[in-house]
């Protein structure tokens, strides 16, 4: 299939990104467009208009700094596999970044575009919930930021506004002495997940938090030190993942005992 016709506009800024997206006409916003290009092409999206976000400079690029990294919604996924982006996470970002799809989409696909996206399946929504990222988003009156955790409202909805963009991504630096996994169950190489889990323990920040995702919705987050306990323990473990409270299918319940007890392996070695 093709698209529908659509107008491609570019913007120098966000703030003319967003007053383009204040407009009567169905708009939507194109960073990478690996998610969105399969969309159109299938007509599961039919915008009248698309605002290019590629001129955008202040979209791109990122600034280290004493409590983490802020980094720009249009970065691309290879920079952060590639170390471009410098690491505050002990490994974590770049370990995420390299599971993603294929080469060819880590060039162009943008890590505000997936999230922006919001697939359930797809890598940075759960990620960036586990390490604790906060997104600052703009609209053509003004700014707000917004928790990582909250951003994501169910599949393909996120908390944005229709003239809204994400802006920046800011996430926190990991002490020398946090531990992580990052598992994700694939049919195959490349695909998106059909179960992911990501911990992220730092004991000098108080945080232990625990993120099960690739879900019918949003990831689910725990800030819970006492998970540790109960997912080291199988017949716990499996208790936990029956509660009716996470609506699991009989696989995708396996799947995520399988993932949660390599995730265990991995940071209490």
């Amino acid at each position: 299939m093709k698209a529908v016709a659509y107008t491609l506009e570019r913007q120098p800024d966000v703030r003319g990104a967003c007053a383009q997206l204040t407009r009567e006409t169905y708009t939507k916003p194109i960073a990478g467009g690996q998610s969105l290009g399969a969309m159109l092409n299938l007509r599961l999206a039919q915008p009248e208009a698309l605002v290019d976000l590629d001129a955008i400079a202040s979209l791109r690029g990122c600034v280290e700094h004493p409590q983490g990294l802020t980094l720009g919604a249009m970065t691309a996924h290879a920079a952060i596999e590639d170390g471009v982006v410098p690491d505050v996470t002990q490994g974590f970002l770049p370990k995420v970044a390299r599971g993603i799809a294929y080469r060819a989409v880590r060039n162009r696909g943008t890590v505000g575009g997936s999230l922006c996206h919001a697939d359930p399946a797809a890598d940075w929504i759960s990620a960036m919930a586990a390490v604790g990222a906060v997104y600052t988003v703009q609209s053509a009156t003004g700014t707000r930021r917004i928790d990582a955790g909250d951003f994501m409202v169910s599949a393909f909805e996120t908390q944005l506004a229709s003239d809204e963009l994400l802006t920046a991504i800011d996430v926190p630096r990991l002490s020398p002495d946090a531990r992580w996994a990052y598992f994700k169950f694939c049919r195959k190489t490349g695909e998106f997940a059909l179960a992911i889990v990501a911990v992220v323990i730092d004991p000098a920040r108080g945080v232990t938090r625990w993120v099960v995702g690739a879900l019918d919705g949003a990831p689910r987050v725990f800030d819970d030190p006492r998970l540790a306990t109960t997912f080291a323990d199988p017949l716990a473990r499996a208790t936990w993942l029956a509660d009716p409270a996470l609506d699991l299918d009989t696989t995708r319940r396996a799947l995520l005992d399988d993932l949660i007890a390599q995730a265990v392996r991995e940071i209490h070695p």
